[in-house]
Order: structure tokens, then C-alpha cells, then sequence
């Protein structure tokens, strides 16, 4: 029997950490009967949250996906990480999903990590809602919250619901579109179960008919039935505020917001309606486009339909102790059955899939076949990497795979004995493959093997992995900083490559100008533009010189740290028809880049962070104070409820240890985020410890 996908939904679940993810998704589990005993956070006991760090540290690490039945309707979920350190995780599952449920602390509103995490949204195109989460707290506030979406967020927050009391005496919501209210009674047994929908009280009646006249009047702004009615007067019905509202979310005009405490299990239920109700099915969004995998330049597109020939792509990879890896995959058309044969476009190899499962977090379902709309695991596929899109054998197609951030730290790590060095190896070879934001590098100078991530809490956490996963027991050094390296003027060179040996002779000659720019792509830090004519590169040759780029911005002409932030124009060359080849060009093109390098006023980069602190009055001086000893730049202080906000950038060197120091200086009552913010130039100083020269 053939899918329906208009009564799927493929959803995240993203937050700033803390924020109640985890334990809204916990809930969503409970009461579509998916799971029959509610796991806690706190607890170690949440059914996402199933790797042995998560338990732990009471945060999520890796997104998990878990698959559930509602109003019946199939709603795939993946929860994903609120810490920075992890955001990857949230930016390769946004690539796929369809739409999300952006979860909010009813006392802090908008934080730091929901920006990132909106931003994300914003640039895969996902529709959202937005639920208010721990109203039961003291100091929530349900309306600064939805303000905050408005002006951190450049959103347009649209309340469907308004809450029933305030902290400790949270008992329910008002349903704006119904005019119903929904009460929880106070010793309730049911885990939220069950709740009363009863007419408004009398008391905010009043209250909730304003709120209702906002809602209406935000609908009649972005919708022109709502709009014919709202001028004439006329109350529009439930099945019209209805529909104009799915429209307006899938078109990203609204915000619908609801609001709840997932912890104190009321509002879940409603928040399950909206997904249903506003949140896309995969029919609802345009024909999914690609390129040809033969050409990569021919724009094909792909109906979202199960007669359409198959097309997916692979965002996680994760290694399941039981049938080694799994590829979590989203299937954008066509049918796929256990035993086909898919084509990877990136690498032109073709697979077998031997197992396709539904995931329930770190437990599975085996399908007997998958088809367009669905988000599924595979067993089998082996050369393959997150990004890549698999695809019937016959009809190729590419789709723009994730642009992953570069590392930001390093640390040197090796095995506490010689004999364990290859299982080291091995093992962080499956952990680079699973995590795209993770690196293995291997120093020859000084014979280190070198793993960097985005964060101490990354590397921490591969770390542990190691021990506990892979059995491998590791010295780690201190983190280091990974520098990077750009120019800031221009050259241009030329280079000639001619070689005789063993019977062989290589010819290629290659002619470059390179250029800083800012706009280079996060993933390489290169632009390539070919401007040579045919006659002096024939086209089978320019991806060589393509090869060499990248090859040659792995080490810059200062420290050999890798470059960033560089175009290339490949003005001209020559060649001979009975000796170039495409290694020939490759060649060439390396060494010419690195002499364009030297040539073109290098530069090295250090990574500075953007920081926000959250601390009580009496502390603020001595956060200014520390963070100043830093090389921290204030941008902002500002006051967030009771709390002052202190926002600046600083250099990640002197980052380190931040999180003990702060407790020290607060006696624990401060609290910080910290991401990357941007590559600048290092001073006079770094710059000669570093390279040995000013």
C-alpha cells in the first residue's frame, strides 16, 4: 500500500539548550503512545537522549530521530542538540526536514543557540511554529517571549494561544482559534493525560476576546480571505482561521505560538494538533531540484512522488554496534526496496542496501521497502558521506548537499600503548566519518595526530566515546587553536610542470590570479572560476586543476595552516595532447597556487568567539574585568529580567577554561554562551610566536 504523504510530517524539534526539547519530545512520545512510562532528563531516562554522555550530562549530543502516530497521522521527529558545540547535528537535520516546532524558555525567550538555530531554519527553508515552554516557572512571561521572537528573530510571532494563570499557578491555556480553554486540574494522575475544554472563564474573558482580535487581524494582514472579512466585520470560522494559517506558516508569513510546560505535562497535546494542523506535509512544498549527475550542470527536478524513479539523501551517519553503519536518509521520490542497488552521485559507485529500518532512537523497525516522504535508516551503503545523494541507477541526479563550519580547536591524542595505535586510528576514522564537523589530521613535522572539533565539550565527548564505544584508552595534550590562513592583496603566476621519469613524461602549464574574498565558501575557503579558453585547458583537464586548489590550500605560505578566503581565476595554460593529464594539471596547479600564496601578502587568522554572559548585578564588574584580561571586546550590556547580559567577542586562545573561571568569579551564578564568530587577523605578537617572524 502506498504512502499518503499528506498525512506525514517530517519535524524538528530545536532549541537553545535547556531549553526543553528533549523533554517536549518525551511527552510527544507519551501521549501519541509510542512509549508508556514518561523518561526524564535529569534522570538519564529520555528515550532520545540514549547515549551514555547524554545521560550524564543531562544534555542531547546527537540528533535522534523517532518516528510516532497522531490524530492519524505519521509524524517523524528528530530532536536535536541545543549546545553549540553540536550544532552540526541540528544544521544537516534541518536540510531535510520539512518543518519545525522551535522551542522557547517562557523565562529567557529568545537565546543565543535560537538564534543559530533560526538562522538554520531560515536558510533550508522550514516552516515553524513556536511553543513557549516552562510557563510553570518563577519569572515566565508568556507575552516578552513572543516579543522577543519579533525582535531577535525578525519573525512575526502570531499567538494561538494564551496562557491560564502564571508560574506556580499555570493550570491551562485559551484555544484563540476555538475560543475553548483547556484545564489541567491541580491533582491531576493521568501525567497530563487528561484535561478539561470548557468555556472561557468569565474573568479573562475579556482578555482572551483581544487576543482573539489580534490573532484575527495578524491573519487578515498576510491572508485576503481573511482580510475580505475582517474589513466587512465578520468573525471568520475555525475551519477559515484554520486553513489561512497553514498557508501563511507554509509560506513563512506567520509564527503561530502556543505555549505550555512540557515538564508539568500540559499543552503537549494542543502543540500535537498544531503540527497536524499548520506544519507542511511533504506535498505541500515545491518538486525537489538537482543537477544531472553527468554533466553537474543540467537542472533536473524531481516530483515528490512514489512513481518518480528514486532519490534521497544520506544527512547522518552513525555506527550501530549490530549492523555496523547506518546511513539516516530522506527519500524525495521514488521507491526504494531491501536488496536495489543505489548510485551515490558524488562518488559514482553503486551500493547494495541490505537493511532499511525506521529508527526509535537507538532502536529499529525493519521496512520491507521505503518510498517518497519518508525519512528512514539504510544498511549497507559503505562509501558514503554525509550530504551525499543516493538515487536510482538510471536516472542520476545531485542535490546541493551542507556546507559543514571548519574546527575551531585541536587537540593531540595518541594511544596509552603502541598496540592499540591502529585501533586509534580505525576508531577515529568511524567517528570523522560519522561527525562532519570533526577532523583527524596528522602532523609529520612533529608526529602528532591531531583531532579537531567546535568546541572543548566536542573533543571531550569524542574523547569518551573512544573509551567507552571503541575500547581505546587515549593521552590527550591541550587544546590548541586552529589558526587559519588567508591573503590580502593579489598575484598572479605562472607554472609549468614537465617531468621524465620511468618511461613517463607529465606536461601542464598552468596561469593564475588569486584574490582575497570575504565570500568564499565556508567548506574550502575557494572560489574557482575557469576563464581559460578550451584551446589552451581542454575542460577534461580543468577539474585537475580544480584538485590542485584544494590540495594546495590544505597548508598556507606562513605556518601551513589551511587557507581561507581566496579566489582563484585560471587565466590561461597550455598543454600537449600526448603527455597532459589530468594528475599532470593537478600538479601544476598546487605549486603555482602556493607560490600565488607567497606572493600575495599572506595573512594568519585566529578564531574569535562571540560570547554572552548572563549575570547577577553584583558580579558584573568582575565579568568585565576577566573578560578585558582576555582580549574580549564589550559589544553590549543590557538587562534581560533580572539578570545583566554582557555580550562580546574575544579570541578562542584565551577562551580556554572560561567556564571554571566564571564559576569562580560569580560563585556559580553566572551563566555564558560562546560560539565562533569569525576569522580576524592575529597581532604582531601571535604573529611571531607562531610563524617566528613579525
Amino acid at each position: 500500500m502506498a504512502l499518503d504523504q499528506s498525512i506525514l510530517r517530517n519535524i524538528g524539534i530545536m532549541a537553545h539548550i535547556d531549553a526543553g526539547k528533549t523533554t517536549t519530545t518525551e511527552r510527544i512520545l507519551y501521549y501519541t503512545g509510542k512509549i508508556h512510562r514518561i523518561g526524564e532528563v535529569h534522570e538519564g531516562t529520555a528515550t532520545t537522549d540514549w547515549m551514555v554522555q547524554e545521560q550524564e550530562r543531562g544534555i542531547t549530543i546527537t540528533a535522534a530521530a523517532v518516528s510516532c502516530k497522531w490524530r492519524n497521522h505519521q509524524i517523524n521527529i528528530i530532536d536535536t542538540p541545543g549546545h553549540v558545540d553540536f550544532t552540526v547535528e541540528v544544521e544537516r537535520s534541518l536540510r531535510i526536514l520539512d518543518g519545525a516546532v522551535a522551542v522557547f524558555d517562557a523565562v529567557s525567550g529568545v537565546e543565543p543557540q535560537s538564534e543559530t538555530v533560526w538562522r538554520q531554519a531560515d536558510k533550508y527553508n522550514v516552516s515553524r511554529i513556536a511553543f513557549i515552554n516552562k510557563l510553570d516557572r518563577i519569572g515566565a512571561n508568556f507575552t516578552a517571549s513572543v516579543e522577543s521572537i519579533r525582535t531577535r528573530l525578525a519573525a512575526n510571532p502570531v499567538a494561538f494561544q494564551m496562557p491560564i494563570g502564571a508560574e506556580e499557578n499555570f493550570v491551562g491555556m485559551v484555544d484563540l482559534v476555538r475560543m475553548k480553554a483547556l484545564l489541567w486540574a491541580a491533582n491531576d494522575t493521568s501525567r497530563g493525560e487528561k484535561f478539561d475544554v470548557v468555556e472561557i472563564p468569565d474573568e479573562i474573558k475579556e482578555e482572551a476576546a483581544r487576543a482573539r482580535e489580534i490573532l484575527v487581524s495578524s491573519l487578515a494582514d498576510v491572508d485576503d480571505g481573511i482580510a475580505e472579512k475582517y474589513l466587512e466585520g465578520i468573525d471568520p470560522g475555525v475551519a477559515e482561521v484554520m486553513a489561512a494559517a497553514r498557508r501563511a506558516t507554509i509560506s513563512f508569513k506567520i509564527v503561530p505560538v502556543f505555549c505550555g510546560s512540557a515538564f508539568k505535562n500540559k499543552g503537549v497535546q494542543a502543540l500535537l494538533d498544531a503540527v497536524i494542523d499548520y506544519l507542511p506535509s511533504p506535498l505541500d512544498l515545491p518538486p525537489v531540484e538537482g543537477l544531472s549527475a553527468d554533466d553537474k550542470e543540467t537542472k533536473l527536478v524531481r516530483q515528490r512522488d512514489a512513481a518518480e524513479p528514486f532519490s534521497g539523501i544520506a544527512f547522518k551517519i552513525m555506527t550501530d554496534p549490530f549492523v555496523g553503519q547506518l546511513i539516516f536518509a530522506r527519500v524525495y521520490s521514488g521507491k526504494i526496496s531491501v536488496g536495489e542497488v543505489v548510485l551515490n552521485t558524488r562518488t559514482g559507485k553503486r551500493e547494495r542496501i541490505t537493511k532499511i529500518l525506521r529508527m526509535q532512537a537507538n532502536e529499529r523497525e525493519e521496512l520491507p521497502w521505503v518510498e517518497a516522504g519518508d525519512i528512514c535508516a539504510l544498511a549497507g551503503l559503505k562509501q558514503i558521506a554525509t550530504g551525499d545523494t543516493i538515487c536510482d541507477q538510471k536516472h542520476g541526479i545531485r542535490f546541493e548537499s551542507v556546507v559543514f563550519p571548519q574546527p575551531v580547536i585541536s587537540i593531540a591524542i595518541e594511544p596509552r600503548t603502541t598496540a592499540d595505535m591502529d585501533k586509534l586510528m580505525k576508531s577515529l576514522e568511524r567517528l570523522e566519518n560519522e561527525d562532519p564537523s570533526f577532523r583527524v589530521t596528522y602532523n609529520s613535522e612533529t608526529g602528532q595526530t591531531l583531532i579537531s572539533g567546535m568546541g572543548e565539550l566536542h573533543l571531550d565527548i569524542i574523547v569518551d566515546r573512544l573509551k567507552r564505544e571503541f575500547k581505546v584508552e587515549a593521552n590527550v595534550g591541550k587544546p590548541q587553536v586552529s589558526y587559519r590562513e588567508t591573503i590580502s592583496g593579489k598575484s598572479e603566476v605562472e607554472e609549468t610542470f614537465s617531468r621524465e621519469g620511468g618511461g613517463i613524461a607529465q606536461f601542464a602549464k598552468v596561469r593564475l590570479a588569486v584574490r582575497h574574498s570575504e565570500d568564499a565558501d565556508a567548506q574550502d575557503g575557494l572560489i574557482f572560476k575557469n576563464l581559460a579558453s578550451p584551446l589552451q585547458i581542454p575542460p577534461q583537464f580543468v577539474e585537475g586543476v580544480r584538485k590542485g586548489l584544494l590540495e594546495g590550500m590544505q597548508a598556507g605560505a606562513l605556518a601551513g595552516f589551511g587557507v581561507i578566503g581566496v579566489t582563484v581565476e585560471l587565466l590561461g595554460g597550455a598543454f600537449d595532447q600526448q603527455i597532459s593529464t589530468e594528475n599532470s594539471f593537478k600538479v601544476a596547479a598546487s605549486l603555482a597556487l602556493r607560490q600565488a600564496l607567497r606572493l600575495a601578502a599572506p595573512q594568519l587568522l585566529e578564531p574569535v568567539m562571540w560570547i554572552e554572559v548572563l549575570v547577577p548585578d553584583e558580579y558584573l564588574s568582575n565579568i568585565i574585568t576577566d573578560l578585558n584580561s582576555r582580549r574580549a571586546q564589550i559589544n553590549s550590556v543590557s538587562l534581560r529580567g533580572h539578570l545583566q547580559v554582557v555580550e562580546a567577542t574575544g579570541p578562542l586562545e584565551l577562551m580556554f577554561g572560561y567556564a571554571t573561571q566564571l564559576r569562580s568569579i560569580s560563585q556559580g551564578r553566572a551563566t555564558y554562551t560562546m560560539r565562533f564568530d569569525s576569522y580576524q587577523a592575529v597581532g604582531a605578537a601571535t604573529l611571531a610566536r607562531i610563524t617566528g617572524h613579525a
